[in-house]
């Protein structure tokens, strides 16, 4: 009998933010705690996804440890009082319903911006950890390199990864597309809120340009910058930076512009110089366009291009479930063939045994050439009988009925005591 596949999932549809900063592993604490469980719950098998909208524990295992896992998991984080966070996860204890919700957060169909970019990287640095600490066997390479190939067809065939379907994301790719025709392109990042943050997570892996990030309370900038490729700057030097940078994101909160025509008039602007006003209400003067070489984008423009993106995305979704569904079957399929593995072993091994047999007790007198030729012949036809009892298990598997053949097969060549026999 195959092992079951789990999970536990917290994540932006169970728990606020507040909750989820909480229980979320860095790259540090998903290594030492998935060493834990592999001691306290003798696991072979797990993967741990952690981000900022989800913290996700996949597994295998017979036994019922589902609430077991949320505990220690809390207890790892500092919680003490486990029994007030636990109603904010999720249990998939049923393999197909954990496996279909891996599917569907590693493409993308379970993030808060559908079609989320960055969850594959994410999830293959979550396979790597585990491969890196013994904790990925066969099932589990097997499930994720399935789902690393749809992925690929999600990418070729459909049109859920065109586009950048939510504002952080349309900045971003605005500002890379800004960027391509200045020579060593400067791009400071003006206020870290929600949407400061989000573009910083998303301009995380980009190389495009030299970020600066600047912040009213400076720790809050060191804090995000730290692990990043981001240099900060006092929110004192605003108009320093200003007239250094080419491209200017603001999210800044404020009653009344901070950018504005009157100090951008005092600047020397030898060459284009494009700002983006993420703010509600703005940070960036209306007419500051009025200066020459300055260019401005608001957030109106940036909703409208992602909210085309997203549209886009979301007439995909039937297309992407398709090929997940494809996959899932073409993993039960191999799954279920791993069931009657040790059953097609067992009789190779035990034909083998009466081949060699058979050879040992005619082999006299013969010389090298013949003897050669006596094993390639009666190997070849153990690869004959073999094929047929092979065909029929898998074909059986996929129906359902792989058990029945496994016991017709121990009774006839007395499989189950194979290993006796060859010691």
């Amino acid at each position: 009998m195959i092992i079951p596949f789990k999970s536990v999932s917290i994540s932006h549809r169970t728990a606020p933010l507040t909750i989820r900063e909480m229980v979320a592993l860095n790259e540090e604490e998903s290594k030492a705690f998935a060493i834990k469980c592999k001691d306290l719950f003798g696991l072979s098998e797990l993967l741990i996804v952690s981000t900022c909208n989800r913290t996700e524990l996949y597994y295998t295992t017979q036994a019922n440890i589902s609430e077991d896992l949320v505990k220690a998991l809390l207890i790892e984080k500092g919680i003490e009082i486990t029994s007030e966070f636990l109603n904010y996860f999720k249990h998939l204890n049923e393999t197909e319903d954990s496996l279909r919700h891996l599917f569907e957060v590693a493409t993308g169909l379970q993030s808060k911006v559908v079609g989320d970019l960055q969850i594959p990287n994410q999830i293959k640095k979550a396979y790597q950890l585990a491969a890196d600490l013994n904790l990925a066997g066969p099932y589990l390479h097997r499930l994720m390199h399935t789902i690393f190939y749809s992925n690929k067809r999600v990418a070729q065939e459909t049109s859920f990864r065109d586009g950048a379907a939510s504002v952080s994301y349309a900045t971003v790719a605005l500002a890379e597309e800004l960027s391509q025709a200045i020579p060593q392109p400067k791009v400071l990042i003006l206020g870290l809120g929600e949407i400061g943050r989000d573009v910083c997570k998303n301009m995380e892996e980009k190389d495009f340009a030299e970020f600066t990030v600047m912040n009213r309370t400076q720790e809050k900038a060191e804090k995000i910058a730290q692990g990043m490729p981001f240099r900060v700057a006092p929110f004192s030097d605003l108009w320093e930076e200003i007239s250094k940078a080419d491209i200017i994101i603001s999210s800044v909160r404020t009653e009344k512009p901070i950018i504005t025509l009157d100090e951008i008039k005092k600047l020397q602007v030898l060459s284009f110089k494009y700002f983006i006003d993420l703010s509600v209400p703005r940070s960036i003067e209306d007419g500051i366009e009025k200066n020459p070489g300055i260019l401005l984008y608001n957030i109106d423009s940036l909703k409208e291009r992602a909210d085309e993106a997203l549209a886009a995305r979301m007439a995909s979704v039937p297309d992407v479930r398709v090929i997940i569904e494809e996959s899932i079957v073409s993993f039960n399929d191999w799954s279920k063939e791993m069931e009657v593995s040790p059953t097609i072993h067992k009789l190779k091994n035990a034909l083998e045994s009466i081949r060699k047999e058979e050879i040992n007790r005619h082999i006299k007198g013969l010389n090298k050439d013949e003897i050669e030729k006596l094993e390639k012949i009666t190997a070849n036809l153990v690869q004959k009988i073999m094929k047929q009892p092979i065909l029929h298990l898998k074909a059986a598997c996929k129906r359902g009925e792989s058990e029945k053949m496994v016991d017709i097969l121990n009774e006839l060549f007395n499989l189950e005591h194979i290993e006796e026999f060859e010691s």
